[in-house]
């Protein structure tokens, strides 16, 4: 019997628009590129659950907590509990290529975080969200103690 309150799934995760490939052929920059945007959507939704709801403190807390700096430090963080599949796309994350760093990060760091952001998108396309959302779980509590 349905709650109403699951989340509806399409075949290719959350919209109904699949990769033109497959997640292991898309390039970990690309997969950057979707983990990014989803680590982001469930960082806002965390803090949304917490009573200050005030938009600058949302914001801020929001930056904190999807920056690279702090990304590069999760992705450490987890790799104690990662699998061998899951650590190698953390690598092929951490050594490609994007052609710009942040002026708020450094080179390590915004690789560090290329490589987490690469794992969260390639967790999604693998429809692995039960793992997505338990690593995207684990990072939340690190990064924010209280949660």
């Amino acid at each position: 019997m349905s709650s109403g309150n699951e989340l509806k799934l399409f075949e290719g995760g959350l919209f109904p628009f699949s990769p033109s490939k497959q997640a292991k052929l898309i390039p970990p920059i690309v997969l950057a590129y979707i983990g990014d945007a989803l680590y982001e959507v469930a960082v806002r939704q965390y803090l949304i659950s917490k009573p200050n709801l005030k938009p600058h403190h949302l914001h801020t807390s929001a930056t904190k907590m999807v920056s690279a700096k702090a990304q590069s430090r999760i992705v450490e963080h987890l790799d104690a509990v990662l699998t061998e599949d899951e650590r190698d796309v953390v690598r092929q994350g951490r050594n490609a290529k994007s052609g710009s760093v942040p002026k708020n990060a450094d080179v390590l760091e915004y690789r560090h975080a290329t490589a987490f952001e690469a794992l969260i998108g390639y967790l999604y396309y693998t429809k692995q969200f039960e793992r997505m959302n338990e690593l995207i779980m684990l990072s939340i509590k690190y990064i924010d103690p209280i949660a």
